[in-house]
This record gives C-alpha cells, sequence and structure tokens, in this order.
C-alpha cells in the first residue's frame, strides 16, 4: 500500500458496542485563577471513555464545547499512532478556547488511547457507536451548571458523528471542522482514485456497493486488506447509510461551517455541499489552512511534516472563528 494512502482516506477505528452513562461533576465549584484540565470519564458497560474538561479562568457559568476527534486511531490531543509525531491540533484548540474564556471537553473514542478498554472486536462496532457516546457526553457537560451552552465541534469524521449526536443531544449549536459533504463511498473512491489502478479501483466501488448493502464480499484484495477486511464490514455498512448533506440539513440549531483551502484531505467544495444544504449556517473558508488547522500548503510530501509538528500553531482566523460562534449563542 502506498505510504501516502493511511493519510489521507478515512479511516475508521476499532471499538465496542455501550450505553451511555457517566461521571460529570455537577457542584458549581469556584472560578479557576489560571486554566485547569479536569479528567473525566463515561461509564459504559464494555469499559470508561476517557476524556479530558478544560477550564478557563473565569467566572462560571461559561460556554462549552465537545470537541469530536476526526477518523482512525486519532485521539484527544488530534494525534495518531501512525504519524511520525504528534501535533497536538485539538489540544491546542482546546487551549486557544480556554484563554478566551470557553470551556471543552475532548475524549478518546472507544479503542483508542485512554479508551482502550472500552474496545472489542471490530465486528461488534457500528458507527451508531460513536454517535451514542457523543450524546452522552453532550448530556454529561448539559447537566455540570458549570456550563452555559454546549457546542458540538466536529473535526473530519467527527464532523458527521458531531451534526447527529448534535441533534440527538438537543446541543446549542454545531461546528463542522473540515468535514465532508458527501456520503462516505463517494469520498472514499475519489481519494482512491489517484492512488490505485483502474482495475482496482473498479473493485473497489464494487466492494463498496455490496457493503452499502449490508453484503459481505467473500474476498478482498490483499491491497484493499486494511480498508476493506471482513471485520470492518458491519462497522462499513453502517457508516456509509448516513449521508452528511441530509444530516445538517435537519439541524434547526445555529450551525457554523469550517474549512481550510489548503486541506488536502477535504476541499473547500465539501464545505460548500455543507453549506448549500443549511443554507442557515455560516460557512468560514479559512486561507492556508490545513486539514490539521495549520499552516500548509502543497502536495501531500510538503504537507506532512505539519501533521507531526506541535511547533507549529491555529490558524489565528481558525480560533476567532470557532470561538466568537460559541459566545454567540444565547444561554438557557
Amino acid at each position: 500500500m502506498k505510504k501516502g494512502l493511511s493519510v489521507l482516506i478515512l479511516l475508521y477505528s476499532p471499538g465496542c458496542a455501550a450505553q451511555s452513562g457517566g461521571s460529570a461533576d455537577t457542584s458549581l465549584s469556584p472560578a479557576p485563577t489560571a486554566i485547569v484540565e479536569e479528567a473525566v470519564t463515561l461509564a459504559t458497560p464494555a469499559g470508561n471513555i476517557a476524556g479530558t474538561v478544560e477550564l478557563p479562568a473565569a467566572k462560571f457559568p461559561v460556554p462549552a464545547v465537545l470537541i469530536i476527534a476526526g477518523s482512525g486511531p486519532t485521539d484527544r490531543n488530534g494525534n495518531s499512532p501512525i504519524l511520525p509525531g504528534p501535533n497536538n491540533s485539538l489540544k491546542m484548540l482546546a487551549d486557544s478556547l480556554a484563554a478566551r474564556g470557553i470551556a471543552s471537553l475532548r475524549y478518546d473514542k472507544r479503542g483508542i488511547g485512554g479508551s482502550r478498554v472500552a474496545g472489542s472486536s471490530e465486528v461488534d462496532l457500528r458507527f451508531e457507536h460513536f454517535i451514542s457516546d457523543a450524546v452522552a457526553w453532550v448530556r454529561e457537560l448539559r447537566s455540570d451548571p458549570r456550563f452555559s451552552t454546549i457546542t458540538v465541534a466536529g473535526h473530519s469524521e467527527g464532523s458527521l458523528i458531531g451534526m447527529v449526536a448534535a441533534r440527538e443531544a438537543n446541543a446549542d449549536g454545531y461546528i463542522s471542522i473540515a468535514g465532508v459533504g458527501r456520503r462516505a463511498p463517494e469520498v472514499l473512491q475519489d481519494q482512491l482514485s489517484t492512488q490505485l489502478p483502474p482495475t482496482m479501483l473498479a473493485q473497489t466501488e464494487t466492494l463498496m456497493v455490496r457493503i452499502a448493502r449490508g453484503e459481505s464480499p467473500d474476498s478482498v484484495p490483499p491491497m484493499l486488506n486494511a480498508l476493506f477486511r471482513p471485520s470492518v464490514h458491519p462497522y462499513l455498512t453502517s457508516w456509509f447509510a448516513y449521508d452528511p448533506a441530509a444530516e445538517i440539513a435537519r439541524l434547526t440549531i445555529p450551525v457554523l461551517i469550517i474549512q481550510g483551502t489548503t486541506d488536502i484531505q477535504v476541499p473547500v467544495e465539501e464545505a460548500n455541499l455543507l453549506s448549500a444544504a443549511n443554507p442557515r449556517a455560516k460557512l468560514a473558508v479559512i486561507e492556508g489552512m490545513n486539514h490539521v488547522l495549520k499552516s500548509a500548503s502543497g502536495l501531500i510530501g510538503q504537507q506532512l511534516p505539519s501533521y507531526s509538528d506541535p511547533s507549529l500553531p491555529l490558524l489565528p482566523a481558525f480560533v476567532g472563528e470557532v470561538a466568537t460562534f460559541v459566545k454567540s449563542l444565547p444561554a438557557r
């Protein structure tokens, strides 16, 4: 498999089924004198899902943002073990929001990082499990009197998870960050079209059509096994059923769609599709921002260093759009 393939495609991660339930601190504690982090867990029958609440040095209640990581084994900080080093993009987002008086909660998806104990066999995982986890976190935040409004912000694959969860949990606002506007099979087909020979690309399309119908193909070409191994077919079937444009159209809460112009994984056209599906949403296109929310341009070889460089800051325009949107939401 080509080296760049694991970076460009929308990957998926192992996990387990679970019911929501949690352990949020619901006491209205004194305002911290400095930015602080609290370890939190979401209890499930399969094990705890680990998260981090970051609190600003501000008088409570304050707005809060649930940050949902992207695809593959991406952890709560925006880092992945398939990359040579961390970029800390989501931790930087949490830090930047705290500096602006906004709290946040970011978490490791089931089966990843601190939530590894909540993972089980791939064959049992469904896309809905990630949605249920996000819904449960929103409800935990809602029950905490320290928080005035709850915004769901999903990055990459987390965008689709977040838009469904925001509706189901009745969040106050929703932010899509580098989210796609088409179903996963279409996006995967486009991403693979530049990396696979025509014959194998045609096999990929046939595989995805069958998987979308709930079928499990008898065999998968070895080069495609990492993506379409039999154990992930049930997860892919559940994921393929969701149409991001249809889901964002169902949202009646305030929506912000953010997309970078130099994102080599998700082009601006995807954000335009989301915007067209929900004309009430605000679309913010950030000049020079790539998929990990850093300033980078060029092809994959030129941008890869930014995926593993924690010294590169987030673009101020991006942070400004998020903070302004969150602060504009009326408190309940």
